[in-house]
């Protein structure tokens, strides 16, 4: 029987929560920030400091693993029970840079509790989400009675998610044996608000390039021979120009192919949400709403591919006039991508777009850097219905559904174990994730723990895969 009772866990978090918060105090006092080098030692000691936590909290392995940048830590509690799927969770222990005069009212690798908030740099994002699943898994033990999870659990948490987890894709290659999984849980995540509970269901993926335009050999002179030559400078507005419709789709050829449009059940709960859209615009510093016709705003940055110019520059910038045809020019662009879409094939079809609208007489240089895939959950799958469950009874109210409009490491994992992913946060927007003063609710963090405790019972009566 892997039931797990409610009123059984919640004594079990009650007994332990001040344990708890004070192992997380210890851990967020370690500046694990992987973006100074100078700081690699503490990313090195938050590492190990998580795998002793692991060992005390019952995981017979918790291990540091190295990459050729800095560690991550791997642990694994097996089952025992035959045919018990098996279940691996993500999160990262490294954190952004902080210091107390970038604005922060207290010391940011000093925890501070206020009634019932925890600030410190990492207290969300992630070290909080990472460590509510020790908890967890300790009241799903205690309340029923086993001595290993229901399911096979195995950690994975990464040590240079601030750094754009250059060496993590490389590192799930290496070790996709042991990392094989059923299904995937990102704990990296939040929800829509402190009184909304939500699942994401997605994320975007992301392709981007920078596109070098050169014409005359140097800057000349316009009155000389403009209008005779072609412009590097125009070219560039020209391409930014053309990159959309008068609907404001991505103009480029193919880009849409295999495009997973939306479901009217996903719009219709979407539009469950509580969005104030004078609100978001208030967030995102902006006065007024632009994009693909036909689509709301959540549509638009969660479920729909988009490109973005993102800089635009060449020829003269300095003060008063430099009447010249510049010699060169340069474009960034990006382009968020959705399920169905190949990043290999978009990168094709723009490659193809700018040849195909580059004047005789420019030659140019197009570069792809890394790119990354994106990811979907699909609605009806097992172990998403295993996770909505878990969190209707830990908020013992309705939990909705959203997506996320960036991107993340979530798509590495997908494509190297094949296991589908999904998305298990109780962070909120208040949090302040990469700004100062980062919080956590401590009654969220709470519900965490819970939703942890009785999701591994869940899985194993509802998923078997």
């Amino acid at each position: 029987m892997t039931k797990t009772p409610d009123s059984a866990v919640r004594s079990f978090i009650d007994q332990h929560e001040d344990a708890f918060l004070a192992d997380l105090a210890d851990w967020l006092r370690i500046p694990s920030v992987s973006a100074d080098p100078g700081r690699a030692g503490e990313v090195r000691r938050s590492a190990e400091w998580l795998a002793d936590r692991l060992r005390a909290t019952g995981f017979p392995v918790a291990e540091v693993w190295e990459t050729d940048g800095l560690p991550a830590v791997f642990a694994e509690w097996p089952s025992g029970d035959e045919g018990a799927p098996t279940v691996l969770v993500y999160g990262h222990h490294d954190v952004q840079p902080a210091a107390r005069e970038d604005g922060w009212d207290t010391d940011p690798f000093e925890p501070a509790v206020v009634g019932r908030r925890m600030y410190a740099r990492g207290a969300a994002d992630d070290k909080g989400q990472v460590l509510f699943h020790t908890l967890g898994v300790r009241a799903h033990l205690a309340a029923t009675g086993r001595t290993a999870p229901a399911v096979n659990l195995k950690l994975l948490v990464e040590g240079e998610e601030e750094s754009g987890s250059p060496n993590f894709a490389a590192l799930v290659r290496r070790e996709a044996e042991r990392l094989a999984a059923d299904a995937v849980f990102i704990s990296d995540t939040g929800m829509w608000s402190e009184t909304t509970p939500t699942v994401c269901t997605g994320m975007r993926g992301l392709a981007d390039c920078q596109i070098d335009l050169y014409g005359p050999d140097s800057d000349i002179h316009s009155g000389s021979f403009g209008g005779a030559v072609p412009n590097p400078a125009e070219v560039a507005a020209e391409l930014a120009a053309g990159l959309h419709d008068e609907d404001r789709k991505v103009a480029v050829p193919g880009f849409y192919d295999g495009v997973v449009e939306l479901t009217d059940e996903e719009r219709a709960l979407f539009a469950e949400l509580p969005f104030d859209e004078q609100r978001w615009l208030e967030v995102a510093k902006s006065h007024g709403t632009r994009g693909e016709a036909g689509h709301t705003t959540l549509e638009r940055v969660w479920a729909r591919p988009t490109a973005e110019v993102n800089g635009i520059w060449g020829g003269y910038t300095g003060p008063g006039g430099k009447t010249i045809v510049p010699a060169e020019a340069h474009l960034k662009l990006s382009f968020r991508l959705v399920a169905g879409q190949e990043v290999e094939k978009v990168r094709e079809a723009v490659a193809d777009w700018v040849s195909a609208r580059v004047p005789e007489g420019i030659r140019y240089e197009i570069v792809f850097p890394g790119a990354t895939r994106p990811c979907l959950t699909p609605l009806d799958h097992p172990a998403l219905r295993s996770t909505v469950r878990a969190m209707e009874r830990a908020f013992e109210q309705k939990v909705l559904f959203t997506r996320e409009g960036g991107s993340g490491p979530a798509a590495d994992l997908q494509d190297a174990l094949g296991a589908p992913v999904l998305f298990l946060g109780i962070s909120v927007p208040s949090d302040g994730w990469h700004s100062i003063n980062e919080k956590v609710e401590l009654d969220l963090l709470r519900k965490g723990v819970e939703t942890s405790a009785y999701l591994w019972g869940d899985l194993a009566e509802n998923f078997r895969p």
